[in-house]
C-alpha cells in the first residue's frame, strides 16, 4: 500500500508539474532593460570580482606579516616583505584583470536572470532612472570621500583603545603558536628612514 501512494505521489506530482504554466519569456525590451542595468553596474560587478581576488591575498598578507614580526630575524624584515609585496603585486596584477572580465560576462547569466525574474519592466525602467540621476552619481563619486573621512576619524579616535586590544591578541596568538615574543616595534621614525643621531 505505501509503495501505490508513494508512486500516485509520483505520478500526480509530475503530472501537476506538466499542467503548470511554462515561464513566459522575456520580451526583448524587458531584456535590453535587462542589459543596461547591467551595464550601469559593470563598476559594481567589477568590484565584487577584486574583492573575491583580493581576500586570499589579503588573509596572506596578514599570516606573512605575523610570520615576519614573530619568525624572522628584524634586520631581514624590510627586504622579504617587499618581496613578499611584489609578489602579492604581480599576483593581483595578473588575476585581478581576468576575474573582473570573467565577473562581467557571467552578469547576464547571474544577476540578468534575477533581475529578469524579480523586476517587471516598469521596476527595471525606474531602476535605470535612478541609477542614471545626476544626484545618484554625484553620490556615488563621493563615496570615497566619504570613506577616507569615516576611517581618518575611525582611526583617530579608536587607536588609543584598538592598540593595546591588539599588542594583546597578538601576545595571546603567540603564547597559544608557543613562538618567540615578537621583537619590539622600531619608532615610526626609524621606519621612515630619519637620520640617526
Amino acid at each position: 500500500m505505501k509503495k501505490f501512494a508513494v508512486l500516485a505521489l509520483l505520478v500526480w506530482g509530475t503530472w501537476a508539474q506538466a499542467q503548470a504554466p511554462a515561464a513566459t519569456p522575456s520580451s526583448p525590451a524587458k531584456k535590453e532593460l535587462v542589459t543596461k542595468v547591467l551595464a550601469l553596474q559593470q563598476g559594481a560587478i567589477e568590484q565584487v570580482a577584486q574583492a573575491v581576488v583580493e581576500r586570499p591575498a589579503l588573509q596572506m598578507m596578514q599570516q606573512a606579516s605575523l610570520a615576519l614580526q614573530t619568525r624572522v630575524a628584524p634586520d631581514k624584515r624590510e627586504a622579504i616583505a617587499k618581496k613578499i609585496q611584489e609578489d602579492l603585486n604581480k599576483y593581483a596584477a595578473d588575476v585581478g584583470p581576468k576575474a573582473r572580465e570573467q565577473a562581467v560576462k557571467l552578469g547576464p547569466s547571474t544577476i540578468g536572470v534575477l533581475l529578469d525574474e524579480k523586476f517587471t519592466e516598469a521596476e527595471l525602467k525606474e531602476l535605470i532612472g535612478i541609477m542614471e540621476s545626476p544626484v545618484n552619481r554625484k553620490f556615488a563619486q563621493m563615496a570615497p570621500e566619504f570613506q577616507k573621512a569615516l576611517a581618518e576619524k575611525l582611526v583617530a579616535q579608536s587607536k588609543a583603545s584598538v592598540d593595546p586590544k591588539v599588542k594583546a591578541l597578538e601576545q595571546a596568538i603567540v603564547m597559544h603558536l608557543d613562538l618567540p615574543a615578537p621583537a619590539p616595534a622600531k619608532p615610526a621614525s626609524q621606519l621612515l628612514g630619519a637620520p640617526k643621531k
